[in-house]
């Protein structure tokens, strides 16, 4: 059984992944949610997304909790890690399959290379190849939901009105991968409707997968969150912030600084006074007057004067 939701109006999230220590672009997600999720009285859970087994980084994940508590984005309630959940994810597909709205498809990745029409943003759109079931002496591979032929549209908090016609942009997606992992975008949706979220909070490179999600949830009776997509820091090499650009320095004494640039990125007048102030006051003043009003809807490059770096 799923756990019991959160019983408050109001739930937070911040999700990342243990692919290596937390960097400055994850960091602006963390300080944006815990900010909104504050401001509106409610919870901030935080999810440890292990689920791509093959990419996570022993240790990763600690050493991500030790900088969230020296810049005191402090959690509440027990995290959860997708990689103890795949009982869960299981009933979701077996419930998706007692619907009608998955099937098997035994297509390589050459083979939809070969075969789609034309690249989408994230890879090419699936044809179809399998829709109508498997071709002879071929065994499934994945499993994907049918998408129909209609826009799925939302309201972002930073962006506004955004459309996805997803049989045009996307295809019909993978909800179980061919080495037998439970698709990102099924896990994330179970996991915010059995947490009880209700803002999602994360950076804009995950706005195109938003759509996809928006019809799983339909598709499986959850409820929708609101959606707020931050700006990504973006490197020199136009390029969003990522693991391979650095991690943030785990130093106390640095972590007023670190919180307060990331609040500016933001687009936030963070006073000069409180520069040099401890972390746990920049949240607080963080808290209390994030104006989602004055976040930019564009990334940009981050600032040499950000102090994110070891030196």
């Amino acid at each position: 059984m799923p756990p019991t939701p959160p019983s408050t109006t109001s739930v937070g999230r911040f999700a990342p992944s243990p692919t290596g220590p937390l960097h400055f672009g994850s960091l602006l997600t963390a300080v944006g949610s815990y900010c909104l999720a504050r401001q509106a009285g409610g919870l901030w859970l935080l999810r440890i997304e292990d689920l791509d087994i093959p990419r996570v980084v022993p240790g990763a994940a600690d050493t991500i909790l030790h900088t969230l508590d020296a810049l005191a984005l402090h959690w509440d309630g027990e995290i959860l890690y997708q990689s103890r959940r795949s009982a869960r994810y299981a009933e979701a597909l077996a419930l998706l399959e007692n619907k009608g709205l998955i099937y098997g498809c035994a297509c390589s990745r050459k083979e939809i290379l070969a075969s789609a029409p034309h690249p989408g943003e994230e890879g090419p759109i699936y044809p179809g190849l399998c829709r109508a079931g498997l071709p002879p002496g071929r065994r499934p591979r994945a499993w994907r939901l049918r998408v129909p032929a209609r826009s799925v549209t939302l309201f972002d908090g930073v962006r506004g009105r955004q459309s996805q016609h997803l049989a045009e942009e996307v295809g019909d997606f993978v909800v179980r991968r061919a080495d037998g992992l439970f698709a990102y975008q099924l896990a994330v949706v179970v996991d915010d409707a059995d947490s009880g979220v209700t803002q999602v909070v994360r950076g804009q490179d995950l706005l195109t997968s938003t759509p996809r999600q928006i019809y799983l949830q339909e598709c499986l009776g959850f409820p929708h969150p609101e959606y707020i997509h931050l700006p990504l820091a973006l490197a020199t090499d136009g390029k969003k912030i990522c693991k391979r650009h650095g991690a943030v320095a785990v130093q106390p004494e640095r972590g007023g600084p670190l919180i307060a640039s990331a609040l500016r990125f933001l687009g936030q007048p963070v006073p000069a006074e409180l520069e040099q102030a401890p972390a746990a006051e920049v949240l607080r003043w963080g808290v209390a007057y994030f104006d989602l009003r004055l976040v930019p809807k564009e990334s940009r490059p981050l600032s040499d004067k950000v102090p994110t770096w070891p030196s």
